[in-house]
């Protein structure tokens, strides 16, 4: 009689820790930031800005010129970066505006190829379009950004 409740005391240390193991806690989405995350954002958010200030400034002069030459090496130079920074952001941000940043963020890169398309046909109209688009779309992820 010791024996089988020495075994059905071992079984059923074994089936709670099997069922104990194998759930899984639920967890909450996150609602505020870290400051850690902070930080990461305001590092990368500061690199986006400056690119940001430097597109607003070169760009527009380069494309009223048709310079074709600096625009695309504009493009795929300074800017070549923007869609790396703004990933880094969108990774830190919270859950439930990940997607927004996201797709923003991949607007931008669209709307720097049409600019870059628009250098190949040499069209003006097309450029400074696609230029005003990508600012838009910058700053309305830009506004998703959290203050420090």
């Amino acid at each position: 009689m010791k024996l089988y409740r020495s075994i059905l005391a071992c079984v059923l240390a074994l089936v709670t820790t099997f069922v104990v193991g194998c759930s899984s806690p639920k967890t909450a989405i996150p609602t505020t930031y870290t400051p850690t995350q902070i930080q990461q954002i305001q590092k990368h958010n500061t690199d986006i800005v400056a690119l940001r200030d430097r597109l607003t400034t070169e760009l527009p002069r380069y494309i009223s010129a048709q310079n074709w030459v600096q625009v695309d090496s504009f493009i795929h130079g300074p800017l070549g970066s923007l869609l790396q920074e703004m990933n880094y952001i969108t990774k830190n941000l919270l859950p439930d505006v990940q997607p927004k940043a996201s797709k923003l963020s991949r607007q931008v890169f669209e709307d720097l190829v049409e600019v870059s398309k628009a250098v190949k046909n040499r069209d003006t109209v097309q450029a400074a379009s696609g230029y005003q688009q990508a600012l838009k779309d910058l700053d309305s992820f830009l506004s998703l950004v959290p203050n420090a």
